[in-house]
């Protein structure tokens, strides 16, 4: 069984984690790497596996072979949702960042498999209680939601694309889940507002009744009805390739709430120190690399160094 970070609770539950599994080519001032192991999907169980276990749904392509599924089970991820198509490729990224990797460029996208997908839920997973809704199109986020039973805490994810080009699927969707995760040009844009508190305070009037502001480097704002809370970024000094820290982030986060089953404001708050420090793993090492392979112990260390950052003792 894969190691886990150790929770205050005894009534642990699973997390359905749905999204894109996918190969990418990543160019950085660092170098180049290709064929790596991504998509959102892969970034957020292995992160989320630290904490909870993990029901993962996704498409790959028949390219993906065996070893790449091995070192998703060799983290204890549940596969059953998992869908092979033969019939392409899997879902390719290729990007470079530039020197502050404050911007990247996107040099080619395939969809292949990916642009059929559609995320049907296999029996046993239709009663996940914690949910985690990649950044997929809002369309079939809903269509997550519409398979669930009973109550589930569920948080969704979005990219700039889908504020663009699907604003009224995305406004309705966010309508329907309790923690919306989003990064603080995307919160622009959706809401109009170039002020992140005043943005932060708009989105959870749209629905969620949580929201957190992702600043990448300068860390994340938290929005919930019991106050705000503010968490600087772990001060990583080997950053390689920040693909995937937004997913980590946001599967950290979410499988630290299921791993407690608690989702009340102080828990949030201690969740998101753990998702910084586990997202500041990813960036360390091209894909998911460092992040699959750090191990609980440093995630535990950078926890409590994040905590003396913070704290006036």
């Amino acid at each position: 069984m894969a190691e886990r970070i150790q929770s205050d609770s005894s009534e642990s539950s699973p997390l359905l984690v749905v999204g894109s599994v996918a190969f990418d080519n990543v160019i950085t001032p660092y170098g180049e790497k290709e064929h790596i192991l991504g998509g959102a999907a892969s970034y957020c169980s292995f992160a989320a596996s630290y904490y909870a276990a993990v029901r993962m749904v996704g498409v790959i392509g028949n390219d993906f072979g065996d070893e790449y599924l091995d070192r998703l089970r060799s983290r204890g991820i549940d596969l059953e949702g998992v869908q092979k198509d033969e019939t392409g490729p899997t879902f390719f990224w290729k990007g470079k960042y530039h020197e502050n990797f404050n911007r990247r460029d996107t040099l080619d996208i395939q969809l292949n498999v990916f642009e059929k997908f559609r995320p049907d839920l296999p029996e046993s997973y239709k009663d996940s209680k914690f949910v985690l809704l990649g950044n997929i199109h809002p369309a079939l986020q809903m269509h997550v939601l519409n398979q669930l039973e009973g109550s589930s805490f569920v948080l969704a994810d979005t990219i700039d694309l889908w504020i663009e080009i699907e604003k009224n699927a995305l406004l309705d969707l966010i309508k329907k889940v309790n923690l919306f995760v989003i990064n603080d040009t995307e919160a622009e844009e959706l809401t109009g507002e170039n002020n992140i508190i005043l943005a932060g305070n708009k989105l959870r009037k749209m629905g969620p009744e949580i929201v957190i502001i992702k600043k990448g480097e300068h860390g994340a704002i938290l929005f919930h009805e019991d106050g705000m809370f503010a968490l600087p970024a772990y001060p990583v000094t080997e950053l390689r390739d920040p693909t995937g820290a937004g997913d980590s982030f946001a599967g950290a986060l979410i499988g630290r709430l299921a791993s407690q089953n608690r989702t009340d404001f102080n828990a949030i708050k201690e969740a998101m120190i753990y998702a910084t420090c586990t997202a500041s793993l990813t960036v360390e090492a091209f894909g998911c690399d460092r992040l699959e392979s750090a191990g609980v112990n440093a995630i535990k260390e950078r926890s409590e160094k994040l905590l003396q950052l913070i704290s006036l003792d």
